[in-house]
């Protein structure tokens, strides 16, 4: 799952920035064919497990960064909690319609849900923060608009996996922003809110006997012990790589996800790419090259 762009927090790129954000995006972009080996199991019950084992890696990375505290302030404060409480059912979500996206055959659909997502970011803020966009960025948002439209008219269908991905990773990341939280420590603090649904979920699964873990099955019961280290570790690496990378460079590379996605679908997953999608796909690769060009040439405006 690709993320949006946060701000740099240096003016120049470095070599660990590089490797940590490129770790990152590989690692999104090959996790459709983890995914798709779960493919046998509920999108619900895979959820469930992204949540029940990231949770002992993000307190490793707090414990070895010496973060615990953090965490700790954030609990006592009810204003963070009920912010945290939105983000955490907006990536839940998420996760639960790219995981299904993945096993019902429409890996095509979330790559372009997560190309289109950073031209919604920046939608959004001209929307709601009522930031000025370049000419530039509104025809990669027209772009991608025109897009949507012809896969909705010629497909015959509204792409809804794609758009579904869109908001509710737009969303996430807008409200985010406003987690005044490191990133490590708000990931943990997500989890940590999204864990009594989880057991509670899972316990019902053992008690209707529906449960896939450790259910005979030793192949399937390692890769949903394996969702924990899958979800938790490529979102810290990305985190560790946009404080050192400038925001340019993050906003280039993170087409490298829904890249990784869109040629595993079409190569390996034999997924079908017809008309529609021979028209609209080029439309979004235009807008992304529009996007990056108008974060270029504003990233060399004096005082920028």
């Amino acid at each position: 799952m690709t993320k949006t762009p946060a701000p740099a927090n240096t003016a120049e790129d470095t070599l660990p920035g590089f490797f940590f954000a490129l770790s990152a995006y590989g690692l999104w972009g090959l996790l459709p064919l983890y995914m798709k080996a779960l493919a046998s199991v509920p999108a619900s019950e895979v959820v469930v497990h992204r949540v029940l084992w990231s949770l002992p890696v993000a307190l490793l990375v707090l414990a070895a960064t010496g973060r615990g505290a953090d965490l700790m302030r954030a609990l006592k404060s009810p204003r963070m909690i009920l912010m945290a409480m939105l983000t955490a059912l907006l990536i839940s979500t998420n996760w639960g319609i790219y995981v299904w996206a993945i096993g019902a055959g429409h890996a095509l659909d979330t790559a372009l849900g997560y190309y289109i997502n950073p031209l919604f970011s920046i939608f959004l803020g001209a929307v709601l923060l009522r930031e000025k966009l370049m000419a530039l960025q509104w025809a990669a948002i027209g772009l991608a608009g025109g897009a949507v439209l012809i896969l909705t008219v010629v497909a015959g269908q509204v792409p809804v996996v794609a758009i579904s991905l869109t908001l509710t990773f737009g969303f996430y990341a807008f409200f985010k922003k406003s987690l005044p939280i490191g990133p490590n420590q708000g990931f943990t603090l997500e989890v940590l809110i999204l864990m009594p649904f989880a057991i509670a979920y899972y316990i019902y699964l053992v008690r209707q006997g529906e449960s896939h873990f450790m259910a005979g099955d030793a192949g399937i019961t390692a890769l949903l012990l394996g969702c924990g280290p899958v979800t938790a570790i490529p979102l810290m690496l990305y985190a560790n790589g946009a404080k050192r990378l400038r925001l340019t460079t993050i906003a280039i590379m993170q087409y490298i996800a829904p890249s990784m996605i869109f040629l595993t679908a079409v190569l390996l997953f034999g997924e079908p790419f017809g008309t529609a999608r021979a028209v609209a796909f080029p439309m979004i690769w235009a807008a992304l090259v529009l996007y990056s060009w108008s974060l270029f040439r504003q990233s060399k405006r004096p005082g920028r």
